[in-house]
């Protein structure tokens, strides 16, 4: 089999969750010895790529900002897999189009022409592929809402996993060397990720704005203008790291009192099943994916609102309760890993190329 790979988000995005499942199944990937695979991409300075040793050909001389809204350019092998890391698909009759839809979040949250733009590209590359991958069954019943023409045996829900990086460190805090010894003899809450409107930072500020106790660690990029702002009231007890890596995010899973994730949406959510491996306690809420992620092994607030989520850390200052939500996350986080992920679409592969080619 003849598998095609447009890297096309690591030139969309320096780091975050797709990129981040990309780079995992490339991992994989290349070690196969059944398979011919060839990589696409433009320039980039992606983190996750950065880790990867593999050959490439540029697809076009085109900008990425207009590439990534154009259909793959490339004429292919005949009856090989094309499989995009965003929304893209071949036009070739006898291409076999993989598609992996991982939230609607555009179309919940944005809005104008960004909002219609992304809609139709992702309906055309759904529209277009044979088999359709969704992250969670959440984002299956998504994906059947907002298109409820696509046929149904085409989708394939197959979970993200998470990286072996995250782990229970002995002796945690032995690691809070360096860029993370100001966080030494501080109870900190931890915020990773996206800061859109939907994820709900104000309420972390919120929390560490009314806990005075606890210092707020987050982990993403700068802080806008607009934040700034709502900081003033906690600036000194506010650490802010930007690009660390997966082995240094696990040292700060390791040492939080708990992991705060007030989301209001969520395709999957990752960082929910890191903390969960390092023995961090999750906070989060009660919508879209997040309990099918988490199970029972967080505790998920039923509204979004600052008091609720003042009480589910009260609740984590209960020694034996937090030690209780811990040991769930150990159990929860062993559901989803990298490998069984990749061998999942692996095989999804192989599923919808012999129902193409050979039928």
């Amino acid at each position: 089999m003849k598998l095609i790979y447009d890297n096309i988000i690591f030139s969309l995005q320096n780091a975050g969750g797709i990129s981040k499942y990309w780079s995992e199944l490339i991992k994989r990937l290349i070690k196969k010895d059944d398979i011919i695979v060839t990589f696409y991409e433009s320039a980039n300075k992606n983190i996750f790529r950065k880790n990867l040793a593999i050959n490439f050909k540029k697809e076009s001389c085109l900008n990425v900002k207009t590439l990534r809204y154009l259909p793959f350019t490339m004429k292919l092998p005949a009856n090989s897999v094309f499989h995009s890391s965003y929304y893209r698909f071949s036009l070739q009759k006898n291409v076999v189009n993989i598609t992996t839809v991982h939230d609607f979040t555009y179309e919940y949250f944005r809005g104008g022409i960004p909002k219609y733009v992304h809609k139709l590209q992702k309906w055309f590359a759904i529209k277009n592929s044979d088999g359709i991958i969704c992250v969670s069954e959440n984002t299956k019943k998504d994906l059947m809402k907002f298109y409820p023409n696509i046929e149904e045996s085409k989708i394939k829900v197959i979970y993200n996993g998470v990286g072996n990086e995250f782990r229970h460190l002995n002796n945690s805090k032995n690691f809070l060397i360096d860029k993370f010894e100001v966080l030494k003899n501080k109870k900190y809450i931890l915020y990773v990720g996206d800061r859109s409107n939907y994820k709900n930072f104000h309420i972390a500020v919120d929390v560490a704005t009314e806990l005075k106790d606890y210092f707020l660690v987050v982990v993403g990029k700068r802080f806008n203008a607009k934040e700034k702002v709502i900081l003033k009231n906690i600036e000194n007890r506010i650490f802010l790291f930007e690009g660390i890596s997966g082995e240094e995010l696990n040292i700060l899973y390791n040492n939080a009192f708990c992991f705060l994730y007030p989301s209001t949406y969520e395709g999957f959510g990752i960082p929910i099943i890191e903390a969960m491996r390092a023995g961090c306690p999750v906070i989060s809420t009660n919508r879209s994916s997040i309990p099918e992620i988490a199970g029972d092994s967080a505790i998920l607030v039923k509204n979004i609102e600052l008091h609720d989520f003042i009480n589910a850390i009260k609740i984590l200052e209960d020694e034996k309760e937090r030690k209780k939500i811990i040991s769930k996350g150990f159990e929860q986080a062993l559901k989803f890993n990298w490998d069984k992920c990749f061998e999942e679409t692996y095989i999804f592969y192989k599923t919808v190329y012999d129902k193409k080619v050979k039928n």
